[in-house]
């Protein structure tokens, strides 16, 4: 099966930033529609942002502002760049690729493929 990576997480105070990564050794995350979604017990994971054709950015509305999405391709590899961390985007952040016809892009239900997912922690 194809498998993301996810890396960059860690704990912080609020007003922090972190750079979280996404690479795959058996899938094209640098041509492709591929998204970060946050989890957090209990609920449905949260579509965060994503990066689609000619490099069309989606972000949810509790992000914009703060949280870049973006790619390497040569390096294969997604980065979600998040700025002015709060206390709120805690949570376990996965991503994932292997869109599903034309689903919307900050749903999980859209992607076959996910990482493991990597913590990001913000205390106030």
């Amino acid at each position: 099966q194809v498998q993301l990576v996810e890396s960059g997480g860690g704990s912080v105070q609020a007003g922090g930033s972190l750079r979280l990564s996404c690479t795959s050794s058996s899938y094209a995350v640098y041509t492709t529609t591929v998204a970060w979604f946050r989890g957090t017990p209990g609920k449905e994971r949260e579509g965060v942002a994503a990066i689609s054709g000619n490099t069309t950015l989606y972000y949810a509305d509790s992000v914009k502002g703060r949280f870049t999405v973006s790619r390497d391709a040569a390096k294969n590899t997604v980065y979600l760049q998040m700025n002015s961390l709060q206390p709120g985007d805690t949570g376990t952040y996965y991503c994932a690729a292997g869109r599903r016809g034309v689903g919307d892009r900050l749903t999980s239900s859209t992607y076959l493929y996910w990482g493991q997912g990597t913590q990001v922690t913000v205390s106030s």
